[in-house]
């Protein structure tokens, strides 16, 4: 473990850490590391092209889905460098700079995703509380000014967040909890006042990732009441499984989130090793798992997929 003066103060180098106590196992601990980045990246990547390229798709939901998908592969691609290096190479190391670079797009990422699953969560709305207006309430041009309302609000909430924490000296341990820059992490390792950096990250996640959360929440109440007014089983049955997806989609990304920020807010106590597995759970989990959700439950995606697959082996 890398000893420290007291008096180093930004620019800082900070050191990632691996799975606590297991260092020596790192080249075997990266085998399924590799195989869950792989997944994500080829079922996220493979989502994407299937819509891209089967017209049959070229509808809201799947635009949606698309724009999903492309969140989870820039979280994946966003940590995979660092996690390589550390597994294979013991490269710890990571500037200041680069590690405000990483923040940025793991928590742009990371809001921009929680925006996608509102939109998402609007689209299950019009499409059941009110789908003959479906196709005029999500058109295409309204579709792209979602898409681009999803990029800002995932971007400009983390600028003034990053350059508060960059006027913060660090003159304690630089060592983090995780393999990956986490602004919570980073922060607590400030030797100066972080009231303000803090209030305003809390600010950030409760009217970003919380609002989604309970406006989401809020879409599914409707729906199910929307549901259960309508007469025949078969139509409810069919109505809530368009939703089976979506809900899903929802749960693993929120969950791991929340126990992430639970853990980061009232865990001081709690084991390294604690801290890196939730945190690892938290970033590869969602992309490793949505492709797959979507690929076994909408039945468009399974049959295009089968369709493409087949003809590539013919």
């Amino acid at each position: 473990m890398p000893s420290f003066n007291q008096s180093i103060f930004y620019p800082a180098v900070f050191f990632l850490t691996g799975i606590p106590g297991f260092e020596t196992y790192h080249a075997w601990i990266s085998i399924p590391f590799c195989c869950l980045y792989a997944t994500a990246i080829s079922g996220n990547g493979m989502i994407l092209f299937v819509i891209i390229s089967e017209s049959s798709l070229h509808e809201p939901m799947y635009y949606f889905l698309s724009m999903l998908s492309f969140m989870d592969l820039g979280l994946c691609l966003s940590t995979l460098v660092t996690m390589v290096g550390i597994f294979w190479f013991n490269a710890r190391e990571i500037s200041f700079d680069a590690c405000i670079g990483q923040m940025f797009f793991i928590h742009g990422f990371t809001f921009m995703e929680s925006s996608v699953l509102l939109a998402m969560a609007f689209d299950r709305f019009i499409a059941i509380c009110n789908p003959l207006r479906y196709a005029t309430i999500l058109t295409n041009s309204r579709i792209i000014k979602v898409g681009f309302a999803v990029v800002i609000r995932g971007t400009v909430a983390l600028v003034p967040l990053l350059l508060l924490l960059k006027h913060l000296s660090f003159c304690q341990s630089h060592v983090l909890h995780h393999s990956y820059c986490f602004h919570p992490d980073v922060m607590k390792l400030s030797c100066t006042d972080t009231k303000i950096n803090s209030a305003f990250g809390l600010a950030i996640v409760i009217s970003t990732a919380a609002l989604d959360a309970i406006l989401i929440l809020l879409s599914y109440v409707l729906i199910i009441h929307a549901v259960l007014s309508i007469a025949s089983p078969e139509h409810r049955k069919k109505a809530f499984g368009t939703c089976v997806s979506h809900i899903s989609a929802v749960a693993i990304f929120y969950i791991p989130m929340i126990s992430l920020s639970l853990v980061h807010r009232f865990g001081k106590n709690a084991p390294p090793l604690v801290h890196t597995l939730i945190a690892n759970v938290y970033l590869l989990i969602p992309p490793v798992m949505n492709p797959i959700i979507y690929s076994v439950k909408t039945k468009q995606i399974r049959n295009t997929m089968l369709k493409i697959f087949l003809s590539k082996l013919i």
